[in-house]
């Protein structure tokens, strides 16, 4: 299945390379992307957004301005429209980036910008000082007005009082410096906790970000997964593909690269990780579609979630996740991928 096969750019080269057509062949149609009709609603936020974010981590770090650019460019030609980044990505580079790409473009209007904040040297945590100076940083490193979906990141910062956050992010809203609010690195009882005191009249906690895949799926799927359900909660889980490893292209550890990542992906590629690649290449092959793109549909298949957050390397992999939300697995399919992760 290849619902996103060919896009301008493709057709333009074809053009070129088969300049002699026909006088009767069809005139081709030159329209936007087939994925600009794609699009879910984020929990109650009233955004609607693509149902796969555009993750910006490498950008800046692994992934050069022009790259990115590039990869941003592929996004948006096949009807994305939701770009999720972070204030400590490359230390504010991926924030410069997109910022770059948003101006040189022209399409703020159409993007649903999401950052994380919390995690940057300068402004860590998320107490109420170093929560103003980081989404200012971020706005001006970005060159935009306003941050659709602003995540708060506990990670670093589990003892600041939820409610002088929340109330420092009431007075954001009402500048208009963001528009809806998520969590990530929240455990289940503080997300309760955000409840409780949005019943109270704080802003209320819409969009949550976990990571979870078929390899990592033992944090979401108890008591967190329970409350975003009951919640009404829009799950827009990271690390959608474990740091590449489900797309399928690392299966020998001789040639994976050094470092962390390449230590990551060697600790996966065990009996429990091949058995999950082995599962994803039969439903590949079933559907003839890219593992990558099984590895998304399989996310988007689960309970309350909405749009997977995916980083890639190079535009050639944009096309194969996309593919992903145009792919509806059947129960047999999914029940198989579920099997062989346990």
């Amino acid at each position: 299945m290849r619902l996103f096969s060919a896009g301008a750019a493709d057709q333009q080269a074809s053009a070129q390379e088969q300049p002699l057509v026909h006088p009767s062949a069809p005139i081709p149609v030159v329209g936007p992307g087939v994925g600009e009709s794609i699009r879910v609603p984020l929990g109650e936020t009233g955004l609607d957004t693509f149902p796969l974010m555009l993750g910006a981590a490498e950008f800046g770090w692994n992934v050069d301005l022009e790259t990115s650019h590039a990869i941003l460019d592929r996004y948006v030609e096949f009807g994305g429209n939701a770009i999720h980044t972070a204030d400590g990505f490359s230390g504010g580079r991926s924030e410069h980036i997109i910022g770059q790409w948003l101006r040189s473009r022209g399409h703020r209007d159409r993007t649903v910008l999401s950052v994380r904040i919390g995690s940057h040297a300068d402004n860590p945590g998320l107490g109420s000082i170093n929560l103003v100076r980081a989404v200012e940083g971020s706005l001006t490193r970005l060159g935009v007005e306003r941050i659709e979906v602003l995540y708060l990141d506990a990670t670093l910062d589990q003892g600041t009082n939820l409610e002088d956050t929340l109330a420092t992010v009431e007075w954001l809203r009402d500048a208009g410096k963001i528009h809806a609010v998520g969590a990530f690195g929240f455990a289940p009882e503080r997300l309760v906790e955000a409840r409780i005191l949005a019943a109270a009249g704080y802003p209320r906690i819409e969009v949550l970000d976990e990571p979870y895949n078929l390899i990592r799926r033992q944090t979401f799927e108890g008591d967190l997964r329970l409350v975003a359900g009951a919640q009404g909660l829009a799950v827009t889980p990271s690390h959608a593909l474990e740091h590449g490893f489900l797309s399928g292209r690392h299966r020998s550890k001789a040639l994976m690269s050094q470092g962390v990542r390449g230590e990551q992906l060697r600790g996966h590629l065990n009996r429990r990780g091949i058995r999950i690649l082995r599962a994803l290449d039969q439903v590949a092959t079933e559907i003839s579609a890219p593992v990558a793109a099984v590895s998304i549909a399989w996310l988007l298949a689960q309970r309350t979630i909405a749009a997977p957050i995916v980083n890639t390397f190079a535009t050639q992999h944009v096309e194969e996740l996309m593919q992903g939300a145009g792919i509806t697995l059947s129960r047999t399919q999914i029940a198989d991928l579920t099997r062989a992760g346990n």
